[in-house]
Protein backbone atom coordinates (compact mmCIF):
# COMPACT_ATOMS: atom_id res chain seq x y z
CA UNK A 1 0.00 0.00 0.00
CA UNK A 2 2.97 2.37 1.01
CA UNK A 3 4.13 2.06 -2.61
CA UNK A 4 1.34 2.80 -4.22
CA UNK A 5 0.61 5.62 -2.42
CA UNK A 6 3.83 6.70 -3.22
CA UNK A 7 3.73 6.37 -6.20
CA UNK A 8 0.45 8.45 -6.61
CA UNK A 9 1.78 11.20 -4.65
CA UNK A 10 5.27 11.18 -6.92
CA UNK A 11 2.84 11.01 -9.87
CA UNK A 12 0.73 14.56 -8.93
CA UNK A 13 3.76 16.43 -7.82
CA UNK A 14 4.92 15.42 -11.36
CA UNK A 15 2.06 16.30 -13.01
CA UNK A 16 1.81 19.69 -10.71
CA UNK A 17 5.17 20.35 -11.73
CA UNK A 18 4.98 20.12 -15.62
CA UNK A 19 2.39 22.58 -15.50
CA UNK A 20 4.21 24.90 -13.53
CA UNK A 21 7.33 24.40 -16.68
CA UNK A 22 4.47 24.33 -18.73
CA UNK A 23 2.94 28.08 -17.96
CA UNK A 24 5.35 30.87 -20.01
CA UNK A 25 6.31 34.10 -18.08
CA UNK A 26 5.42 37.06 -20.56
CA UNK A 27 6.28 40.78 -19.76
CA UNK A 28 3.41 42.94 -19.63
CA UNK A 29 4.90 47.12 -20.16
CA UNK A 30 1.82 49.38 -18.75
CA UNK A 31 2.28 53.69 -19.37
CA UNK A 32 3.49 55.03 -16.53
CA UNK A 33 0.20 57.37 -15.82
CA UNK A 34 0.95 56.43 -12.60
CA UNK A 35 4.09 56.40 -9.77
CA UNK A 36 5.71 52.62 -10.05
CA UNK A 37 4.31 51.62 -6.74
CA UNK A 38 0.68 52.72 -7.52
CA UNK A 39 0.76 51.34 -11.12
CA UNK A 40 1.67 47.81 -9.73
CA UNK A 41 -1.18 48.39 -7.28
CA UNK A 42 -4.06 49.28 -9.67
CA UNK A 43 -2.46 46.14 -12.14
CA UNK A 44 -1.62 43.07 -9.97
CA UNK A 45 -5.48 42.32 -9.97
CA UNK A 46 -5.08 42.24 -13.47
CA UNK A 47 -2.24 39.65 -13.77
CA UNK A 48 -3.74 37.67 -11.11
CA UNK A 49 -7.36 37.66 -13.08
CA UNK A 50 -4.83 36.66 -16.41
CA UNK A 51 -2.98 34.17 -14.66
CA UNK A 52 -6.19 32.82 -13.42
CA UNK A 53 -8.19 32.57 -16.45
CA UNK A 54 -5.17 31.21 -19.07
CA UNK A 55 -3.00 29.14 -17.12
CA UNK A 56 0.27 31.60 -18.13
CA UNK A 57 2.26 34.24 -15.45
CA UNK A 58 2.25 38.19 -16.61
CA UNK A 59 4.81 40.48 -15.18
CA UNK A 60 4.46 43.91 -15.05
CA UNK A 61 7.56 45.96 -16.12
CA UNK A 62 8.14 48.81 -14.19
CA UNK A 63 9.04 52.00 -15.77
CA UNK A 64 9.90 54.92 -14.31
CA UNK A 65 8.34 57.99 -16.69
CA UNK A 66 7.39 58.82 -19.94
CA UNK A 67 10.46 59.56 -21.18
CA UNK A 68 12.01 56.25 -20.01
CA UNK A 69 9.11 54.27 -21.49
CA UNK A 70 9.10 56.00 -24.91
CA UNK A 71 13.18 55.15 -25.21
CA UNK A 72 12.35 51.31 -24.58
CA UNK A 73 9.50 51.38 -26.63
CA UNK A 74 11.50 53.11 -29.73
CA UNK A 75 14.60 50.62 -28.94
CA UNK A 76 12.40 47.53 -28.98
CA UNK A 77 12.68 46.19 -25.49
CA UNK A 78 11.10 43.32 -24.96
CA UNK A 79 7.60 43.35 -24.25
CA UNK A 80 5.02 40.56 -24.65
CA UNK A 81 1.92 42.37 -23.76
CA UNK A 82 1.34 46.16 -23.78
CA UNK A 83 -1.41 48.66 -22.32
CA UNK A 84 -1.38 52.23 -23.97
CA UNK A 85 -2.97 54.61 -24.87
CA UNK A 86 -3.82 55.19 -28.86
CA UNK A 87 -0.12 57.17 -30.01
CA UNK A 88 1.45 54.31 -28.49
CA UNK A 89 -0.74 51.56 -29.84
CA UNK A 90 -0.20 52.98 -33.38
CA UNK A 91 3.36 53.43 -32.82
CA UNK A 92 3.00 49.54 -31.65
CA UNK A 93 1.27 48.16 -34.64
CA UNK A 94 3.24 49.96 -37.67
CA UNK A 95 6.66 49.43 -36.16
CA UNK A 96 6.90 46.37 -33.86
CA UNK A 97 3.83 44.14 -35.46
CA UNK A 98 2.01 44.42 -32.74
CA UNK A 99 -1.72 42.90 -32.43
CA UNK A 100 -4.61 44.60 -31.09
CA UNK A 101 -6.34 42.72 -29.26
CA UNK A 102 -8.97 44.53 -26.78
CA UNK A 103 -9.73 48.47 -25.92
CA UNK A 104 -11.51 50.29 -23.34
CA UNK A 105 -15.26 50.48 -24.66
CA UNK A 106 -15.00 54.72 -24.20
CA UNK A 107 -13.36 57.37 -26.53
CA UNK A 108 -10.68 58.94 -25.39
CA UNK A 109 -9.67 63.13 -25.28
CA UNK A 110 -7.91 64.98 -23.30
CA UNK A 111 -9.10 69.04 -21.94
CA UNK A 112 -7.70 71.77 -20.68
CA UNK A 113 -9.04 72.63 -17.60
CA UNK A 114 -8.45 76.05 -15.73
CA UNK A 115 -10.06 78.18 -13.07
CA UNK A 116 -13.16 79.57 -13.56
CA UNK A 117 -12.25 83.34 -14.20
CA UNK A 118 -8.80 82.09 -17.08
CA UNK A 119 -11.43 79.33 -18.04
CA UNK A 120 -13.50 82.09 -19.75
CA UNK A 121 -10.30 83.60 -21.28
CA UNK A 122 -10.28 80.75 -24.37
CA UNK A 123 -7.07 79.04 -24.67
CA UNK A 124 -5.54 82.14 -25.98
CA UNK A 125 -6.17 83.63 -22.62
CA UNK A 126 -3.82 81.33 -20.64
CA UNK A 127 -0.60 82.49 -22.86
CA UNK A 128 1.89 83.00 -20.74
CA UNK A 129 0.82 80.94 -17.90
CA UNK A 130 1.78 77.57 -16.41
CA UNK A 131 -0.31 74.71 -17.59
CA UNK A 132 0.33 71.30 -15.60
CA UNK A 133 1.18 67.81 -17.40
CA UNK A 134 2.60 64.36 -17.42
CA UNK A 135 5.83 64.60 -19.29
CA UNK A 136 6.37 64.28 -22.88
CA UNK A 137 5.48 62.00 -24.73
CA UNK A 138 2.53 61.36 -23.00
CA UNK A 139 -0.87 62.10 -25.22
CA UNK A 140 -1.67 64.66 -22.97
CA UNK A 141 1.51 66.53 -23.44
CA UNK A 142 1.76 65.92 -27.17
CA UNK A 143 -2.24 67.33 -27.74
CA UNK A 144 -1.09 70.17 -25.46
CA UNK A 145 1.26 71.08 -27.64
CA UNK A 146 -0.76 71.18 -30.86
CA UNK A 147 -2.77 73.27 -28.95
CA UNK A 148 -0.80 75.74 -29.11
CA UNK A 149 1.28 76.15 -32.74
CA UNK A 150 2.21 79.58 -32.75
CA UNK A 151 5.69 79.61 -31.43
CA UNK A 152 5.53 82.99 -29.73
CA UNK A 153 1.95 82.41 -28.05
CA UNK A 154 3.31 79.86 -25.87
CA UNK A 155 2.20 78.85 -22.12
CA UNK A 156 4.42 77.34 -19.98
CA UNK A 157 3.99 74.02 -19.59
CA UNK A 158 5.13 72.04 -16.19
CA UNK A 159 5.52 68.64 -17.36
CA UNK A 160 5.60 67.75 -13.64
CA UNK A 161 2.49 65.88 -12.48
CA UNK A 162 2.95 62.05 -11.46
CA UNK A 163 -0.21 60.92 -12.41
CA UNK A 164 -3.04 63.21 -14.22
CA UNK A 165 -5.24 63.58 -10.95
CA UNK A 166 -1.44 65.21 -9.38
CA UNK A 167 -1.89 67.69 -12.24
CA UNK A 168 -5.72 68.86 -10.74
CA UNK A 169 -4.14 68.49 -7.66
CA UNK A 170 -1.45 71.18 -8.28
CA UNK A 171 -3.99 73.53 -10.06
CA UNK A 172 -5.55 73.71 -6.45
CA UNK A 173 -2.14 74.03 -4.99
CA UNK A 174 -1.35 77.13 -7.05
CA UNK A 175 1.64 75.68 -8.59
CA UNK A 176 0.06 76.29 -12.12
CA UNK A 177 -3.28 78.23 -13.60
CA UNK A 178 -4.08 75.25 -14.91
CA UNK A 179 -3.92 71.66 -16.46
CA UNK A 180 -4.09 69.44 -19.51
CA UNK A 181 -6.68 66.01 -18.09
CA UNK A 182 -8.26 62.95 -19.80
CA UNK A 183 -11.71 64.36 -20.43
CA UNK A 184 -13.27 61.57 -18.61
CA UNK A 185 -11.90 63.35 -15.18
CA UNK A 186 -13.19 67.02 -16.24
CA UNK A 187 -16.60 66.31 -14.52
CA UNK A 188 -15.15 64.94 -11.15
CA UNK A 189 -13.94 68.91 -10.89
CA UNK A 190 -17.08 71.33 -11.21
CA UNK A 191 -15.03 74.03 -9.96
CA UNK A 192 -12.48 73.49 -12.96
CA UNK A 193 -13.74 75.00 -16.11
CA UNK A 194 -12.96 73.41 -19.29
CA UNK A 195 -11.43 75.30 -21.53
CA UNK A 196 -10.49 73.19 -24.71
CA UNK A 197 -11.19 69.61 -25.63
CA UNK A 198 -8.75 67.29 -28.47
CA UNK A 199 -10.32 65.16 -30.87
CA UNK A 200 -11.42 61.86 -29.91
CA UNK A 201 -9.28 58.41 -30.21
CA UNK A 202 -10.19 55.14 -30.04
CA UNK A 203 -9.79 53.97 -26.35
CA UNK A 204 -6.47 52.74 -24.28
CA UNK A 205 -5.78 49.14 -26.03
CA UNK A 206 -3.82 46.23 -24.73
CA UNK A 207 -1.77 44.46 -27.20
CA UNK A 208 0.44 41.73 -28.04
CA UNK A 209 4.14 41.00 -29.37
CA UNK A 210 3.91 38.83 -32.69
CA UNK A 211 6.06 36.33 -30.35
CA UNK A 212 3.61 35.74 -28.16
CA UNK A 213 1.95 32.55 -29.96
CA UNK A 214 -2.04 32.77 -31.31
CA UNK A 215 -3.55 30.51 -28.41
CA UNK A 216 -1.72 32.41 -25.94
CA UNK A 217 -2.93 35.93 -27.52
CA UNK A 218 -6.79 34.36 -28.14
CA UNK A 219 -7.18 33.34 -24.25
CA UNK A 220 -5.83 36.84 -23.35
CA UNK A 221 -8.54 38.42 -25.57
CA UNK A 222 -11.34 35.89 -24.49
CA UNK A 223 -10.37 36.69 -20.65
CA UNK A 224 -10.41 40.44 -20.85
CA UNK A 225 -13.75 40.74 -23.26
CA UNK A 226 -15.15 39.20 -20.02
CA UNK A 227 -13.29 41.38 -17.34
CA UNK A 228 -16.47 43.15 -16.33
CA UNK A 229 -17.86 39.75 -14.94
CA UNK A 230 -15.31 39.31 -12.18
CA UNK A 231 -15.63 40.99 -9.42
CA UNK A 232 -12.24 41.44 -8.42
CA UNK A 233 -10.72 41.98 -11.50
CA UNK A 234 -13.58 44.51 -12.81
CA UNK A 235 -12.40 46.99 -9.99
CA UNK A 236 -9.47 47.98 -12.50
CA UNK A 237 -12.41 49.34 -14.21
CA UNK A 238 -13.53 51.35 -12.35
CA UNK A 239 -9.91 52.69 -11.23
CA UNK A 240 -9.48 53.32 -14.69
CA UNK A 241 -12.89 54.94 -15.65
CA UNK A 242 -14.53 52.75 -18.14
CA UNK A 243 -17.37 50.27 -18.48
CA UNK A 244 -15.25 47.42 -20.26
CA UNK A 245 -13.50 45.93 -22.95
CA UNK A 246 -14.29 45.61 -26.23
CA UNK A 247 -12.52 43.77 -29.38
CA UNK A 248 -10.39 46.07 -30.86
CA UNK A 249 -8.78 46.38 -34.47
CA UNK A 250 -5.48 47.86 -36.05
CA UNK A 251 -7.77 50.51 -37.86
CA UNK A 252 -9.14 51.75 -34.31
CA UNK A 253 -5.57 53.71 -33.92
CA UNK A 254 -5.05 54.31 -37.92
CA UNK A 255 -2.58 57.74 -37.52
CA UNK A 256 -2.95 57.65 -34.06
CA UNK A 257 1.17 57.47 -34.04
CA UNK A 258 0.81 60.91 -35.69
CA UNK A 259 1.23 62.06 -32.46
CA UNK A 260 4.10 61.09 -31.66
CA UNK A 261 6.19 62.86 -34.49
CA UNK A 262 7.78 65.85 -32.48
CA UNK A 263 8.88 63.38 -30.03
CA UNK A 264 10.55 60.63 -32.15
CA UNK A 265 14.46 60.60 -32.45
CA UNK A 266 16.57 60.27 -35.97
CA UNK A 267 17.73 57.18 -35.13
CA UNK A 268 14.30 55.27 -34.83
CA UNK A 269 12.86 56.92 -37.84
Amino acid sequence: MKTIATRLCTAAAGLLLGQAAFAANYTFRIEPANPQERLQEIYAPLMTYLAKTTGQQFTIVPVRNYHFYWRDLQAGAKTDFAFDEAHFTAYRIQNGKFEPLVRTAEAESYTLVSNIDLGKKGADGLVGHGIISMPAPSLGYALLAEFYPNPVMQPDILSTATSWRDAVDRVFGGEADAAIIPTALKDQYPNLAPVKTSRQYAGQCISASPDVPADVKDKVRDALLKLDTDADASKLLFELGVSKFVAATAKDYDGADAALKPFITPASK
